[in-house]
């Protein structure tokens, strides 16, 4: 465990605590469905993410459903027109697509902040 990070199967959770409910609660990050788990035992906590990730992959088998991966690779990002001209520029004049260029900024933004990687 990282922090309050779990990860299980290729799929994450942050821990948070409610001081209303005493309890310990989180949902699979990553994916559409809302898939939520609970306890009150810092114990207990990352077997209920476990069953609920394993249940969460049941169910959709028993569906007939592939399970959604987390984190696709996909994703949509607002910047100012400025910064996305100077990103389209830098792409351009270096003979790559506008996609690449943004993954290789942001894997030397997670490099040199030692972000780490998961898989």
């Amino acid at each position: 465990m990282t922090g309050n990070i779990l990860r299980y199967r290729g799929y994450y959770t942050k821990i948070l605590y409610s001081a209303h409910d005493k309890t310990l609660h989180g949902k699979i990050e990553g994916i559409n469905e809302v898939i939520e788990f609970e306890c009150t035992s810092a114990e207990s906590i990352e077997d209920e993410f476990h069953a609920a990730v394993d249940d969460y992959i049941y169910i959709c088998k028993e569906l007939g459903e592939a399970p959604e991966k987390a984190y696709s690779g996909m994703f949509n990002v607002r910047i100012s027109p400025e910064l996305h001209k100077r990103l389209s520029f830098y792409a351009f004049n270096n003979g790559k697509t506008l996609n690449k260029a943004a993954e290789e900024a942001i894997e030397e933004f997670t490099t040199l902040h030692k972000l780490e990687k998961h898989q």
